[in-house]
């Protein structure tokens, strides 16, 4: 089959390949978008048509398959991986609870918790409250690691114990 033969059959069956876009997108905009973005790779890949092969099977194939690629991109666009390094970090929203009083006096006492923590436990969970990571911490205050998690999980479980009324 010759170039400008191949172009006539792509061009023939044009309405077809609509109507099976507009049945996967349910859009006409994106329908039209995903026409174009198969018409171009059917001209680009016209060499690897087989002559005894459904040509409108092949042209809808290859739509179906440009569909589900650009689905999928759209849901690992979508998708949110935590790139932090510190694995125990939670990405919570930050409420600062100061919008009710009972919130703010809620944060006094944490804070005054806290404070009743040894210096062992409390040194490293107040850096690890500010921000530091648990091997800056472990640097700045010339502790091991794991001692370093450890006191930070002492420490909670100290304030677990004292704030139980909170919960």
């Amino acid at each position: 089959m010759s170039t400008i033969q191949f172009q006539e059959k792509v061009l023939g069956i044009q309405s077809n390949m609509f109507n099976f876009a507009m049945m996967l997108t349910g859009n006409r905009e994106d329908a039209n978008d995903l026409l174009q973005d198969t018409t171009l790779k059917v001209l680009d890949n016209e060499d690897k048509y087989i002559e005894n092969v459904n040509f409108k099977g092949w042209v809808l194939t290859i739509m179906r398959n440009i569909f589900i690629n650009n689905y999928r991109k759209v849901v690992r666009s979508q998708t949110i991986i935590d790139q932090t390094e510190d694995l125990y970090h939670l990405n919570l929203s930050q409420d600062s609870g100061f919008e009710t009083p009972d919130g703010s006096y809620t944060v006094k006492e944490i804070n005054g918790a806290i404070s009743n923590l040894n210096n062992d436990l409390k040194n490293p969970f107040s850096m690890f409250l500010a921000g530091y990571k648990y091997n800056e911490i472990a640097e700045n205050l010339s502790l091991p690691l794991g001692t370093v998690k450890s006191r930070i999980y002492f420490a909670r479980q100290e304030l677990q114990k004292e704030l139980k009324d909170l919960r």
